[in-house]
């Protein structure tokens, strides 16, 4: 089966770091651009950062660009979201995705894999 699961998700303070995990299973992440989304209760699911299939090229959104760095170990089939500086609009719910094209996409709409994602939470 194919599967995302998600982890390392919690309560940490304004400004501390928390570094997120996505374990893939049923799929080779190395085959797949893998990015990670949030979503808040109400509001719609947005992006946060992409690893193209093709290179270890990154994209981030603005909101995160020089505070969260997603990187993958592809020995572990494992991605992950190294988050610093963490403000309290991060504190959401966190979802892995797979998209089987060379740079994949910011619109979740195009994501056809999903975890079951991970709640962070910040605290002042």
């Amino acid at each position: 089966q194919v599967r995302l699961v998600e982890s390392g998700g919690g309560l940490v303070q304004t400004g501390d770091s928390l570094r997120l995990s996505c374990a893939a299973s049923g799929l080779t992440i190395s085959t797949y651009t893998m990015a990670w989304f949030r979503q808040t209760p109400g509001d719609e699911r947005e992006f946060v950062a992409r690893i193209f299939r093709s290179v270890d090229s990154t994209d981030y959104a603005d909101s995160v660009e020089g505070r969260f760095t997603i990187s993958r170990d592809n020995a572990l089939n494992t991605v992950y979201l190294q988050m610093s500086t963490l403000k309290t609009e991060d504190a959401v719910v966190y979802y892995c995705a797979a998209l089987t094209s060379a740079f994949g996409s910011r619109f979740p709409s195009q994501y056809h894999i999903w975890g079951k994602g991970t709640q962070g939470t910040v605290s002042s």
